[in-house]
């Protein structure tokens, strides 16, 4: 297929489907004699592989040991390894983002909790202590 069509069944422009061929992600691809490209039905498969890869979050260089030079050999072993390590990388972003969550919602609550007869110059100084001292007992 040419890469009009590629692009129409992948929903990828044609600009991007020849970024990564020239990045080298997509090897699934002919040139004939008189420079046009022409791809096969894996080309279909590798794009997809790519784009569910990076919703995932896969760097593009993460990318390039999931995606198959040759479906015949495709490594099961290696892209089970990888697709741990990122869902152990997601657990581990998780964490630290809930634990920013916490401490951010712990300083709006901070902020909001200023006494009527205090101005937000004080206010400021006040929550300002009060994180300052809590993140260096943590650091301790």
């Amino acid at each position: 297929m040419k890469i009009g069509e590629l692009a129409e069944r992948t929903g990828l422009t044609a600009s991007k489907i020849r970024f990564y061929e020239r990045i080298g992600l997509l090897t699934f691809v002919d040139r004939r004699s008189n420079g046009y490209r022409t791809y096969p039905e894996e080309a279909v498969v590798v794009l997809d592989i790519i784009t569910s890869s990076q919703r995932a979050g896969f760097s593009l260089d993460e990318i390039r040991n999931l995606v198959p030079t040759d479906f015949d050999t495709w490594e099961h072993d290696s892209l089970l390894e990888a697709i741990k390590k990122k869902v152990t990388d997601i657990q581990a972003m998780e964490k630290r983002l809930a634990k920013s969550r916490k401490q951010l919602v712990h300083l709006i609550n901070e902020i909001e909790d200023k006494p009527d007869d205090m101005d937000c110059g004080e206010n400021a100084r006040r929550v300002l202590s009060t994180v300052f001292m809590k993140n260096t007992a943590a650091q301790a």
